[in-house]
């Protein structure tokens, strides 16, 4: 599984990066976390509001933190 959490570094993008990682040890799952802060990258994905989380090339959140266990439900869906 590849994860992608796209933001340019601000808090919520930082927050949203550690949960993603909690949610990850959580569930067990395979996964490969990259941080991607390149605005350019970002709005490849057609995200204009950050932080945004991609899950094998799907965008499953964007503009928001989600909880860990809300994440943890997109990885084991």
């Amino acid at each position: 599984m590849e994860i992608k959490v796209l933001g340019t570094g601000c808090a919520k993008c930082k927050s949203l990066e550690k949960a993603t990682q909690e949610a990850v040890a959580k569930t067990g799952v395979e996964a490969t976390i990259t941080k991607v802060e390149d605005i350019v990258e970002i709005m490849n994905f057609n995200v204009m509001t950050t932080p945004a989380l991609v899950i094998d090339g799907k965008i499953v959140v964007k503009g928001k933190v989600p909880t860990v266990d809300e994440i943890a439900n997109f990885l084991t869906k």
